[in-house]
């Protein structure tokens, strides 16, 4: 038996708790499987699995045994993919997370026309606000604008975080386009709930002027980026958006900005978009195309 694939059997038995599922789910058979791991276990000389007959579970040599196991087929996946691709137009699946706020202001663009010019790709788009973990087994790569500090993640910048304040011309008639610093309060306000972010205040910048704004009473908050964005096309208030998101409303006067003398700083969020990924993707080739397709929809807006 050639070692790949008494590596599967053993990650497949490792995974389901005993030779017979793992069988069944490869399509083998348990004597198969049992056989696999005991040649494993020769090799080593170590037992890779505690066995009774009631359950099985992995050796402390097992354990590490089966972490080496995982990265071993991995690479060779990966390995083959690149390959494949080579000689192949791109195929397979790409794995991608990402906020939901990015996909009206540029993902759903960006995937349609990857999808176009790659027809035998298959995307799955998670988009999510969660920050704990986006580049995990389970994805190929993720985009945010949130704190990149994740050990073996790469992180390539991808569009500027700048935020400016707008509204749009059905608020202006009613309430009036005089906004300042003196009179901001008497406005109405949309704000955006997210834990990485100040309650009380927001700072921003005049050239190398820094200034500290108290946060209004807002008329609508929520932590849903894109029901107040709604919200705001209708004329309800106020609102500090990021540059990516407010662009094409501004270009079809759907929105109006104010106070363009003014930035807010994008506080905890960064100052950049990220697309991340995982080292071992690096020359994976569907990444570093849809990346390429990224960074164009950005060059050409």
């Amino acid at each position: 038996m050639d070692k790949m694939s008494a590596l599967t059997m053993f990650v497949a038995t490792a995974e389901h708790g005993n030779f017979s599922r793992a069988a069944e789910v490869l399509g083998n058979t348990p004597s198969a499987l049992t056989k696999a791991v005991a040649q494993l276990e020769e090799e080593l000389g170590s037992r890779l699995f505690d066995r009774t007959t009631r359950r099985m579970a992995l050796t402390e040599a097992g354990r590490i045994y089966l972490e080496g196991a995982r990265q071993a087929l991995l690479q060779l996946q990966l390995a083959s993919e690149g390959v494949e691709q080579l000689k192949h137009e791109l195929r397979g699946e790409l794995r991608i997370i990402a906020p939901p706020s990015f996909a009206p202001a540029f993902l759903n663009q960006v995937c349609c026309r990857f999808l176009n010019e790659h027809p035998q790709v298959n995307l799955e788009v998670d988009l999510s606000d969660n920050y704990d973990d986006p580049v995990d087994g389970s994805y190929d790569l993720a985009l945010r604008d949130g704190p990149i500090d994740l050990p073996g993640v790469i992180a390539q910048p991808l569009v500027e975080n700048r935020v400016q304040l707008c509204a749009s011309p059905a608020y202006l008639a009613r309430k009036g386009s005089d906004v300042s610093l003196d009179n901001y309060h008497q406005h109405d306000w949309l704000i955006f709930r997210h834990p990485l972010l100040n309650r009380h205040f927001w700072w921003v910048k005049q050239g190398e002027r820094r200034l500290r704004m108290t946060q209004p009473t807002p008329r609508i908050a929520s932590d849903n980026y894109d029901f107040l964005l709604a919200c705001l096309l209708d004329g309800q208030g106020l609102q500090f958006l990021p540059q990516w998101s407010a662009a094409p409303y501004l270009a079809r006067g759907e929105l109006v900005e104010l106070m363009p003398e003014y930035w807010r700083e994008p506080s905890a969020f960064g100052p950049w978009i990220y697309v991340l990924y995982q080292a071992h993707r690096r020359n994976t080739r569907k990444v570093k195309v849809f990346i390429d397709f990224l960074k164009a929809h950005w060059q050409a807006a």
